[in-house]
């Protein structure tokens, strides 16, 4: 998506500070960047993204995390889960995200995000703005992820009480080259934690502690 096709302000123009993103990164042992979880229902996204952000707090790194359906209580109330709204769903987190890794932090972002187009917007927003963006397909088969059902709402949808439910009457396409892949009912929770913390150290994202 050209986000200069979005752009329905005229007469704006971009207010620069005096503090650059560099200068942030001086206060904190970390860089600024985006950690996107995308997956099905019940595959075990918020899971892990509670969890990492548990970690990385224990390690003194700064994170924040966006989750699908606290989103949609606040900044996103008024969209829905047509195509149209999912994809303005993502856009906006992504722009979010954005802002979160200009100030330094990592953005945990745990969004179902079932449209490659809209994914890849977002990864190539990252990509202009010279942030990291690290796709994380937590890859779960629908039966399992059915069979979890937290939420009730497979149940839900199979009985047609929910409708563009994704993996039901809506499509998921999964990432074709993910950064990082977790077949979350073949991995404990700290595995892939842990998976995922390593890739940030080897991208010196973070740094690793010296044992004292």
């Amino acid at each position: 998506m050209n986000s200069k096709k979005l752009q329905k302000a005229t007469n704006i123009s971009w207010h620069e500070g005096e503090i650059s993103r560099f200068d942030r990164y001086k206060i904190l042992p970390q860089k600024g960047a985006t950690i996107w979880f995308t997956g099905l229902s019940g595959s075990g996204k918020s899971t892990i993204a509670v969890a990492l952000e548990k970690a990385l707090y224990k390690d003194g790194i700064l994170s924040y995390r966006l989750d699908g359906d606290n989103v949609r209580m606040g900044i996103n109330k008024n969209l829905g889960f047509s195509e149209k709204d999912r994809q303005e769903n993502i856009r906006r987190i992504g722009e979010v995200c954005k802002l979160f890794g200009d100030a330094g932090l990592i953005a945990i972002s745990s969004f179902i995000s079932p449209y490659t187009h809209d994914r890849d917007d977002v990864r190539q927003l990252h990509i202009e703005s010279n942030l990291e963006f690290i796709e994380v397909f937590v890859d779960c088969p629908l039966e399992v992820a059915e069979k979890r059902d937290p939420k009730g709402l497979y149940k839900k949808a199979r009985a047609g009480k929910i409708q563009n439910f994704t993996g039901i009457d809506d499509p998921y396409e999964p990432p074709k080259s993910p950064e990082i892949q977790l077949r979350s009912h073949e991995m404990s929770l700290e595995s892939e934690v842990s998976a995922i913390i390593n890739y940030l150290n080897e991208c010196g994202i973070i740094k690793a502690k010296k044992n004292e």
